[in-house]
């Protein structure tokens, strides 16, 4: 992996229609922020492992260590010679009052409403408290926010596992956070916020109350203020200031971004981060706690130019981002061979899936816009006529059709139907399908024919009435009969 430790902050939006491999995009970049670790010594991967984890993180998963072999009151000098401590502490090169940090840390995230811990400048969360007797315990309303902790230990654990058993496989560390934005995705998801939190309440043997998320004991409500995935993220960054982290994020214009952001799109400035020229901080919404974002987290996400119905991007966040667009390439499609037996050079039995889509794209273009294109990766998977028939059936023909509001006209010309007799359109005038078969006079197909002729041409139906008219997909298509069972049927779409 290249170094990235040093390289400027990058907010960068990729933009185009469906099927171009945007999301794909963000699926290569999520490679370049994992790093995998190798195994080397225990100590060595234990101190990988930790390296990014703040002090308050570090006992916090002593603790859960200590409560996960069925012990929830903890000591001072337990909690120090635990190896997650002294590693952390050996990274720190610290190597004396090592009782005092845990002290420190321990009291400083006490609960205001101990009776045994007498301290003045507690954090905004509280996460320890101390029985009379001098343990530390986590406290039951810190639980839920320490799942993601919880899942990293069962992750530590696992990797040490897996360093007896094997030698040669390398432990993969991910510096990335991948999420998707929806209409209900707001700031209280990204940054933070207070959610509920649903636990069972049940007594240990040491008298404590303890919460889990079981369907056990009397059932409560609670309220805490949780971080989002954008906020964990960064405080991971800020404490690994030496390795680059990224924030993908999938469908951006999904959601109403300036509310998902909130006073942190001021922070999104490369000049704005910390350690920057014109450095800012500001205090978050619910804890009221001051955050600046790491100079060393990127920003990555995608945006579908089709959604329009979706939220618009303001301009204070256009400025804070590239843009760069992905338009479809067909030139990656293949062309393929209906006929395994037949000659390669014989055009009859083959479909170049590059001309078809450059075809389509062309005639969608000129009637719906250049965002109504159709992506590369809606023909990705083809390698049969059967594939090709399924694809234009439940994927291409239904979008185009939402893109057109079901007009007939706008379709046929898309699939070059206009002068086709109405055995061979791809998309049929429902009106007139159903007269035909009432008649069953092919006269009355004629007469159809005749009609969409006078009507034909590049631009003649832009002219007239648009109103929406029903549309069917030919029957022979989707069962692969009759003149859609030929290649020429298709090959009419390169034009």
């Amino acid at each position: 992996m290249s170094d990235m430790s040093h390289h400027k902050p990058m907010n960068i939006i990729y933009t185009g229609v469906a099927g171009t491999g945007k999301t794909y995009k963000l699926l290569q970049i999520a490679q370049s922020y994992t790093e995998y670790l190798p195994k080397g010594s225990h100590e060595d991967l234990l101190a990988q492992l930790l390296q990014s984890l703040s002090w308050r993180e570090i006992v916090c998963l002593i603790l859960l260590d200590f409560q996960a072999n069925k012990q929830d009151l903890v000591k001072v000098p337990e909690i120090v010679n635990h190896e997650f401590f002294a590693t952390k502490a050996a990274q720190n090169a610290r190597e004396n009052n090592l009782s005092n940090t845990a002290w420190s840390v321990l009291q400083m995230h006490s609960s205001t409403h101990s009776k045994t811990v007498m301290y003045k400048n507690r954090a905004g969360q509280a996460y320890f408290d101390k029985d009379h007797s001098g343990a530390w315990h986590l406290l039951p309303e810190s639980l839920p926010l320490l799942e993601e902790l919880a899942q990293q230990l069962a992750e530590i654990h696992q990797a040490q596992r897996e360093h007896h058993t094997s030698q040669d496989q390398p432990f993969s560390q991910q510096r990335f956070s991948m999420v998707s934005f929806h209409q209900a995705y707001g700031y209280e998801e990204f940054v933070e916020g207070i959610r509920p939190v649903m636990t069972s309440t049940q007594v240990n043997n040491h008298g404590l109350t303890n919460n889990s998320h079981t369907s056990q004991g009397s059932s409560q409500m609670s309220y805490a203020i949780q971080e989002g995935a954008f906020l964990k993220l960064c405080q991971r960054a800020a404490n690994d200031p030496s390795q680059r982290y990224a924030i993908l994020i999938d469908e951006i214009n999904r959601a109403n971004v300036s509310r998902v952001f909130g006073e942190l799109l001021s922070l999104v400035e490369p000049d704005k981060r910390a350690g920057m020229s014109n450095a800012m901080t500001v205090n978050l919404a619910y804890s009221g706690r001051p955050f600046s974002m790491p100079a060393n987290v990127d920003i990555y996400a995608t945006m579908n130019t089709q959604d329009h119905s979706l939220a618009p991007l303001d301009m204070a966040l256009r400025r804070r981002f590239r843009f760069i667009d992905c338009p479809p390439q067909p030139e990656l499609l293949p062309i393929i061979h209906l006929d395994e037996d037949s000659n390669p050079s014989d055009v009859s039995k083959t479909l170049d899936l590059a001309k078809l889509l450059t075809g389509l794209n062309a005639r969608i273009t000129q009637t719906l816009g250049m965002d109504a294109q159709l992506g590369h990766a809606f023909l990705w998977s083809v390698n049969n006529l059967e594939q090709l028939q399924s694809v234009l059936i439940e994927q291409i023909i239904p979008q185009l059709a939402q893109a057109a509001g079901g007009q007939v006209a706008v379709l046929q010309y898309i699939f070059a139907d206009e002068q086709q007799p109405l055995s061979a359109q791809f998309i049929q005038d429902s009106q007139a399908l159903i007269a035909a078969q009432v008649n069953g006079l092919d006269e009355q197909m004629n007469n159809y024919r005749q009609e969409t002729m006078q009507i034909s041409g590049h631009h003649s139906f832009l002219s007239q009435s648009m109103g929406a008219t029903n549309y069917r997909i030919n029957s022979d298509l989707i069962t692969n009969t009759g003149e859609f069972a030929k290649a020429v049927v298709y090959q009419r779409l390169y034009q």
